[in-house]
């Protein structure tokens, strides 16, 4: 039985929506989580903190360590890995889960926003995968998943948020570099991305986010998707940018309803998804 009983993962943004999904279902298995987030205190805006999760993550089987951490900056990533490494023995699993979004045109993103994306999406996960990696290289199945898009290069996913697709992009591309560097060293580097849009905050804050709720998925799709792929053989798996949906279906999840957060409702499309 595909497990992950005793792998120790550390996952960014990890206190909220799909992070905090992949962590609990990891935890079921008996897991050790690292959440690296920078929520320590309630948000007025935005669900969960990483003692909650961390809460959360010990209640549904699994052990975990709250890591106050912002992957802006290198010193509190390299921090933060010490930290799990010194609590847990060592790191399994790096999963960059951790983003920020702003669907503006080019007039209307400041370059504050745009700093604030690309130093989150593309050199966080740079950054937190080059801190892991150290570790990953002694781990018996390695795995590096980011929550990042296939490479999709028709305009049309660029012409109306050029800056964010930017950003998303450069986390695909560490999975392009890093697989293909860390292949012959058993590392697996992936990418995973939802089919329709998810339930997270992200979309509840957007315009007209309740009503984008009702034709989303859970979060739950892309945990199982997630722990479909973090068991398998890191050698015989790397360098794929999988889809939530299509990895349910290779392994035999024939009926995804269960997933929907209003049944029978009309799927949403993500981006990214032709």
């Amino acid at each position: 039985m595909k497990t992950l009983a005793g792998k120790t993962l550390f996952i960014t943004g990890a206190s909220r929506g799909i992070g905090l999904a992949i962590a609990l279902r990891a935890a079921k298995d008996g897991a050790h989580i690292a959440i690296a987030a920078k929520t320590h205190a309630p948000h007025p805006k935005l669900p969960g903190t990483v003692f909650t999760a961390a809460d959360e993550i010990t209640a549904a089987g699994g052990q975990a360590l709250p890591l106050v951490c912002d992957i802006r900056f290198e010193d509190q990533v390299q921090k933060a890995v010490e930290q799990t490494v010194a609590h847990f023995g060592g790191i399994d699993i790096c999963v960059n889960n951790a983003s920020a979004i702003a669907l503006t045109g080019t007039l209307e993103t400041s370059a504050r926003r745009y700093d604030l994306m690309n130093t989150v999406n593309a050199r966080g996960t740079f950054i937190t995968s080059q801190a892991c990696l150290p570790h990953l290289l002694k781990a018996k199945n390695p795995h590096i998943l980011n929550l990042s898009p296939p490479l999709n290069l028709k305009e049309k996913w660029f012409e109306n948020h050029v800056a964010y697709s930017i950003a998303k992009y450069g986390m695909s591309l560490c999975v392009l570099g890093m697989a293909a560097e860390f292949r012959d060293r058993g590392v697996a580097v992936n990418a995973l991305w939802p089919k329709t849009t998810i339930a997270t905050a992200a979309i509840g804050n957007m315009a007209g986010g309740d009503e984008m709720m009702k034709h989303s998925r859970k979060p739950d799709i892309m945990a199982d998707a997630a722990h479909a792929v973090l068991t398998r053989p890191s050698r015989e798996c790397t360098g794929h940018f999988f889809i939530d949906e299509d990895v349910l279906r290779a392994e035999g999840v024939s009926d995804l309803s269960g997933y929907a957060v209003t049944p029978g409702a009309q799927l949403m499309p993500d981006f990214f998804i032709d």
